[in-house]
């Protein structure tokens, strides 16, 4: 190799640095704190107390809040209220929606047999109305309560329906041929005693009327049973027989040669009715001819 060409090759060859050197950073250096601003001591004076900034606690809040704001200005819709609404800003909303100006403007469609009372309305109204309720919403939650109390009052009726039914069953069954009797009895003596709207307007804790209440009228008709003895019952109550009363005087009507017998004899068709009525009492019919 001459030295042309040595010297060609020194040429190209890269210059290497003498010494190489590496800058690093070192989290250990200390950073420069955020500090923290005091948002409401932004507030000017003459806004500090304004309701609607009461709810901001920093600017990133109160940005969004006024950019939000800003979006909607122009438009038809109607604004959501964010987090940092106040019960005006919502109230706002609720008149836009369609809420009464005053608890007045509610009306119910209820039928005339409702049972929610004029008062009950009107409180419900008051109320409706300082939750924002829309007319629509109150009168759905008003038909909900009214049903519903319609329905316990039906089920009601049919317990103590159920309930009447099953002790007149067990009265005839225990008071036999005298039922009708008994019963009249029992009630001339309530009714003289209590009053007839005391008895029908009186209603015990299973949903029964007093009058009606098969307890009550087993004591009556008890009461009424002892007190016949010594004459206190009197007027128009029928008095009754037992069933072996009833029997002796059937046998007595019906001996042999009787009038019972004797369709010629002029007392045949009084004793034949009689006996007809007296059959009757002691299988406890009501029309039997």
């Amino acid at each position: 190799m001459d030295q042309t060409t040595e010297a060609v090759v020194k040429e190209e060859q890269p210059a290497q640095p003498d010494v190489q050197t590496t800058t690093t950073l070192s989290s250990d250096q200390p950073q420069a704190e955020v500090s923290k601003v005091d948002f409401k001591s932004l507030i000017p004076d003459a806004y500090k107390e304004e309701k609607a900034l009461q709810n901001f606690q920093d600017m990133d809040g109160f940005v969004k809040s006024y950019l939000h704001s800003q979006k909607l200005v122009g438009s038809d819709k109607i604004p959501i209220p964010n987090k940092y609404a106040t019960d005006e800003d919502w109230n706002a909303v609720y008149e836009k929606l369609g809420k009464p100006t005053s608890p007045d403007g509610y009306e119910y469609n209820l039928p005339k047999e409702a049972k929610l009372d004029e008062n009950s309305l009107k409180a419900f109204s008051t109320e409706a109305h300082k939750l924002g309720l829309l007319p629509k919403q109150a009168q759905g939650i008003i038909k909900y309560y009214n049903d519903l109390a319609g329905a316990s009052e039906t089920e009601a009726n049919t317990k103590a329906e159920a309930a009447r039914t099953e002790a007149e069953k067990n009265l005839r069954k225990e008071f036999g041929s005298t039922f009708n009797d008994r019963i009249t009895a029992a009630k001339k003596l309530a009714t003289s005693t209590l009053g007839n709207e005391f008895l029908n307007n009186t209603l015990l804790q299973d949903g029964s009327k007093l009058g009606d209440n098969p307890t009550v009228v087993k004591a009556f008709a008890d009461l009424a049973a002892q007190m016949s003895e010594d004459n206190i019952i009197k007027g128009d109550a029928p008095a009754y027989m037992s069933e072996k009363e009833i029997n002796r005087q059937i046998a007595s009507l019906q001996q042999p040669g009787s009038a019972y017998w004797d369709k010629k004899h002029p007392s045949h068709a009084d004793v034949v009715a009689e006996v007809q009525d007296l059959i009757r009492k002691k299988n406890n019919e009501q029309d039997v001819e």
